[in-house]
């Protein structure tokens, strides 16, 4: 909080134009700590893609296929990309689905861990 505490002669020289001979007004501050929360920043959503290559130790190829405007015909159109993901315990396989979270560089070419993807749960529809 801010407490502005201003001097009683204020009016006359600022009227005048000279404000040499005034003391600057006083600013008291509460010297608290004060605690700042700070939101967690996501600027890149996990993206979830395909392996398609597992053969490196470590590290898996994931495809991510996304669906984009088409500059002039504004029509979606689907972009591959291929990524290079950390897999510490080797356990993907071609063909898995995996999520891909950014980490911080592991290598020149990884950026990314790869995650196994979350099972939904499987509810019977139900028929009234």
């Amino acid at each position: 909080m801010w407490i502005l505490q201003v001097p009683p002669k204020v009016s006359k020289p600022f009227l005048n134009g000279n404000g040499h001979g005034l003391s600057k007004p006083s600013v008291a501050v509460a010297e608290r700590a004060r605690i700042v929360v700070v939101p967690e920043i996501k600027a890149m959503k996990s993206m979830q893609g395909k392996v398609v290559c597992a053969t490196n130790d470590k590290t898996v190829a994931v495809e991510v296929v996304r669906l984009a405007p088409h500059p002039k015909y504004k029509r979606r159109e689907r972009k591959k990309k291929k990524y290079q993901a950390h897999d510490p315990d080797n356990q993907f396989n071609v063909g898995d689905l995996v999520l891909l979270q950014k980490t911080r560089p592991i290598s020149k070419t990884k950026a990314f861990l790869a995650l196994p993807v979350p099972k939904r749960p499987s509810n019977p529809p139900q028929h009234p």
